[in-house]
């Protein structure tokens, strides 16, 4: 099984991909881990990378293709999250998957508005103890204790592309180069697009439950 999660940085593409995982037993690849990888590592690759991303920039298709095909060559039954971000990406999966014979099962949209993005993801903070992990939000799931981490106690961060400016410029360059996406799967009969309103009662449990209903509607 190959899902594809596509959806606006923000829009809770790894949140929802992780409860599909759970369900499916997938591998949650997220081309954000791959690049953050390589970044720390200081390879060529997650030079080249950072230098784009520092910028709110989308890495070039040559290069962000080649590190996800060596990942998915050591792998089967796959959720793909932020790839693919492009055109020329998708019809480099399209030609990866048939010459191995597989195919993609459906792709997931989580449509937000804009706005509720920018709130969502600008009031977000994260453990500075990278050990832990642990994300919350100011508005809609802040700690218990102001500015410190309800697992470890830490001292809770904000990143530094979580900053309202560097988020409408993200989302400029996702309308740009990432929205087409939705019509090429459309076109395909591949899409399911899925509304969400951050403001509204519909919960993560909601979202989950009806991505996994129109997943297995496909199977």
């Amino acid at each position: 099984m190959y899902i594809i999660m596509l959806g606006a940085p923000g829009s809770g593409k790894g949140t929802i991909g992780n409860e599909i995982c759970k369900k499916y037993n997938l591998v949650h690849l997220a081309t954000g881990d791959i690049f953050r990888d390589e970044m720390k590592r200081q390879t060529e690759l997650g030079k080249k990378a950072e230098e784009y991303m520092s910028q709110g920039k989308l890495v070039p298709d040559e290069i962000t293709i080649a590190m996800v095909e060596g990942k998915l060559d050591e792998l089967e039954n796959v959720l793909l999250d932020g790839f693919p971000r492009t055109i020329p990406q998708a019809e480099a999966l399209d030609k990866y998957l048939a010459e191995k014979g597989k195919k993609i099962t459906a792709v997931i949209n989580l449509d937000v508005p804009d706005e509720d993005i920018v709130v969502r993801t600008s009031s977000r903070v994260i453990c500075s103890n990278k050990e832990c992990g642990a994300s919350y939000n100011t508005v809609f799931m802040p700690p218990k204790v102001e500015g410190i981490c309800d697992r470890c106690g830490s001292e809770l961060i904000k990143r530094k592309d979580d900053e309202p400016e560097t988020i409408r410029q993200r989302l400029e360059v996702y309308h740009q180069n990432t929205e087409p996406l939705i019509e090429y799967y459309k076109n395909e009969n591949l899409l399911e697009s899925i509304k969400i309103n951050i403001y509204s009662e519909t919960t993560k449990e909601d979202t989950t439950a009806e991505a996994e209903r129109r997943i297995n509607n496909r199977k």
